[in-house]
């Protein structure tokens, strides 16, 4: 199964041939570490055009 986000766990509509339960813990394991993955970027685009780069300069390493 395709992980899932919340969103889609926590709809009213569930189509799919297998419960919730089966989508948010595919494996025993994950339901003491589930980590739900962010499905958006923080910032959309602007995070992406305007990076910061917060290293020394190259100069500093030698």
């Amino acid at each position: 199964h395709a992980p899932h986000p919340a969103a889609v766990l926590l709809a009213d509509a569930w189509d799919r041939p297998y419960s919730r339960e089966m989508a948010a813990y595919p494996a025993p394991w994950t339901r003491i570490h589930k980590y739900w993955p962010p499905v958006s970027r923080i910032d959309n685009v602007h995070g992406d055009r305007h990076l910061v780069c917060s290293c020394p300069d190259v100069a500093s390493y030698g």
